[in-house]
């Protein structure tokens, strides 16, 4: 990550390093706020906007990858490839569906039936996950 920004020319301060040591170490899929949350307690200066437009960049380069959930984005930095995710209704907890390995087929399936060029895409799931059914 912190290569990819600094070939965009990026400034390195020491708010969007702190913000690369998360993304890079994060288990989760933290939204902006969650982050920002996060930041600050090291960082009381940093903006709410150096946070969006770091994970804008970070985003744009393929070094995260966002879960648009249409009233929040989260954010997945240890797996910046498309792959699905189990969104639990009741908990909000995200998953990853890693064994899950269909997805490559269906963007080259369309590709070939539609002269579809996919450049992102994106698959979830809404359930009850393990925990909220006990």
């Amino acid at each position: 990550m912190l290569k990819k920004l600094k070939e965009r020319g990026c400034r390195m301060t020491s708010h969007r390093l702190a913000l690369l040591r998360i993304m890079s170490i994060s288990e989760g899929h933290p939204n902006a706020a969650q982050l920002y949350e996060k930041l600050r307690e090291q960082f009381p200066t940093i903006s709410l906007a150096t946070v969006y437009k770091t994970l804008q960049v970070l985003k744009e380069d393929g070094q995260v990858f966002e879960i648009d959930l249409h009233n929040d984005s989260h954010y997945d930095g240890n797996k910046p490839y498309p792959h699905p995710h189990l969104i639990c209704n009741k908990c909000g907890a995200i998953f990853d569906g890693d064994e899950v390995s269909f997805l490559n087929s269906i963007s080259q399936e369309i590709q070939e039936k539609y002269n579809f060029q996919v450049a992102q895409s994106q698959l979830l799931f809404y359930g009850v996950c393990e925990n909220c059914q006990s």
